[in-house]
C-alpha cells in the first residue's frame, strides 16, 4: 500500500467514525454535536443514502425542520422504498403543520411495513385532520 492509498484509507476510516460518533450523539439527545461531527461526511458523501437518512435525524431532533425535510426527500430520491425516511419525513411535515403531505408519507410507510409507531403516527394526523374539518 502506498501513501496515497494509506491516506485514502485513513480518510475512509475517520468518515466512518465520524458517522459512528455521530449517530451516537443523536442517540444522547445531542443533535448539534451529531451535526458538527457529520459535516466533514456530508461535504464529501451527501450522495449517500445512510448519510442523508443520519443528518435528517439530527436537523430534525434540532427543529431544523425545513432542512430535514431536504434530508429525507433526498433519502427518498435515491431510495423510494425506505419506509423509516418515510416516516421521519410524514413527521416531519406534520411538525412543519403540513398534514394533508404528512398524511401520505405516513400511509405509504405504513403500507410498507405496517408496525405499531407508524400506525399511531398516521392516527394521530388522520385525528387531528379531522378536527381541522370540523
Amino acid at each position: 500500500m502506498n501513501d496515497e492509498d494509506q491516506a485514502r484509507d485513513h480518510t475512509g476510516e475517520h468518515r466512518f467514525k465520524a458517522f459512528r460518533q455521530a449517530e451516537a450523539l443523536i442517540r444522547n439527545r445531542r443533535p448539534l454535536d451529531a451535526l458538527k461531527v457529520l459535516q466533514p461526511v456530508l461535504e464529501t458523501e451527501a450522495d449517500k443514502p445512510s448519510v442523508q437518512l443520519l443528518a435528517g435525524r439530527a436537523y430534525f431532533h434540532s427543529a431544523q425542520l425545513n432542512h430535514a425535510e431536504q434530508a429525507f426527500t433526498r433519502v427518498l430520491e435515491m431510495d423510494p422504498a425506505d419506509h423509516y425516511a418515510r416516516f421521519v419525513l410524514g413527521r416531519t411535515l406534520q411538525r412543519l403543520g403540513r398534514l394533508v403531505e404528512a398524511l401520505g408519507q405516513l400511509r405509504m410507510a405504513w403500507a410498507m411495513n405496517p408496525v405499531p409507531e407508524y400506525q399511531d403516527a398516521l392516527s394521530e394526523v388522520s385525528a387531528r385532520l379531522r378536527l381541522q374539518q370540523n
